[in-house]
């Protein structure tokens, strides 16, 4: 008990409440328990971290999900993260509903599964939860940073299940883009061979950014979701070189009419919107796919089909997750998506081997 002299114990109606010094300054701190015993075991730890040089005030265990939640949109803003509105979306349509006036030194491993239980009974999906427990987990990290806690929970993370496989065939592809708003057609010949996202990538996409005669467009460092840059060269693949032509030439039509507009894919109609950046395309993308007969498809498929392209053409794996922006070969992996002629074809040239073999 020689320790516990440098400290004290004191009981206020029920709860036990313990003090010790720090720097000659005395700190007084609620053991939130109405056992002695609790109060000595946290006066212990307390007098522990002194004597290692660990930062101790009863404010490292006041920090509220509020103030934490605070912190790490500010961590977004300051570091220019693009998603900042999706995590404060998510922080208060999932993460505060439940934490919400938690102090964060009182949330468990325990209290996180509860979460992911809850939010599973929900409806929600394991990739969902996933972006939300990984917002949860940040502002642990960030708030042991500021020495605003000593230690974070273990948040475990689920496996995701829910991993789509769409992709476009080569006709499907044609049908969707002949059934679009003609405005939407340059925009989705350039997923197709790119791979690019659509919404972050391409529809930002401004002419400066396009080099017409060196035929390359360019991403540049800290635009694109892992920050780095990117690099096409379209002069030599004619699909792709064509959409580019055919949208410098809405470019001048606009400049001739005295729009200046910087967009690669600007609106072209109604004639309120000329020239201003598309936003939004979702009806006329459900409408498309309805008519090619290929509903539930989505955009981001074009991802998958231009790493499925590139696979099928050789062209060696480090050059294709350059021209794609995959970071990881793991997931770049997952977007290579093996459909049934691509089995009946192994089939077929494995029958070959055998007849070959045979001869």
């Amino acid at each position: 008990m020689s320790k516990l002299r440098m400290g004290g114990l004191k009981r206020r109606g029920q709860i036990w409440w313990i003090r010790y010094y720090r720097d000659g300054r005395r700190y007084e701190e609620s053991s939130r328990s109405g056992r002695k015993g609790d109060a000595i075991d946290l006066l212990r730890v307390r007098l522990g971290d002194i004597a290692k040089g660990v930062p101790v005030t009863p404010a490292l265990t006041r920090m509220r999900f509020g103030e934490a939640a605070a912190d790490l949109l500010n961590d977004y803003t300051a570091n220019g993260r693009r998603s900042h509105d999706n995590v404060k979306r998510l922080i208060r349509l999932a993460l505060e509903p439940y934490f919400g006036g938690r102090r964060m030194a009182s949330v468990s491993t325990s209290d996180v599964r509860a979460y992911i239980v809850a939010r599973q009974a929900d409806g929600a999906a394991n990739a969902t939860i996933n972006r939300e427990l990984s917002a949860l987990k940040r502002m642990f990290s960030l708030a042991v940073q500021a020495g605003r806690l000593l230690q974070k929970p273990h948040i475990p993370m689920l496996q995701e299940r829910n991993v789509r496989q769409g992709f476009f065939e080569r006709e499907q592809f044609i049908a969707v883009r002949r059934h679009l708003a003609p405005q939407l057609r340059g925009l989705v010949t350039f997923a197709y061979c790119t791979g690019w996202r659509v919404n972050s990538e391409i529809l930002t996409l401004q002419w400066p950014q396009v080099d017409m005669q060196e035929g390359t467009v360019r991403l540049e460092p800290g635009t694109t979701k892992n920050d780095r840059g990117r690099l096409i060269k379209f002069h030599d693949l004619e699909e792709l070189h064509a959409a580019i032509e055919d949208q410098w030439a809405i470019h001048e039509e606009l400049r001739h009419d005295g729009i200046i507009c910087p967009w690669v894919f600007p609106h072209t109609a109604p004639v309120r919107k000329r020239g201003h950046r598309i936003k939004t395309y979702r009806r006329s993308w459900l409408s498309a796919c309805r008519h090619a007969g290929i509903a539930g498809r989505i955009p981001h498929d074009f991802r998958r089909t231009a790493v499925r392209n590139l696979e099928r053409a050789g062209v060696p794996r480090s050059v294709a997750m350059q021209m794609t922006g995959h970071l990881t070969e793991s997931v770049y992996r997952r977007y290579d998506i093996v459909s049934e002629a691509d089995l009946t074809a192994a089939a077929k040239q494995l029958h070959a081997a055998f007849v070959r073999g045979a001869g």
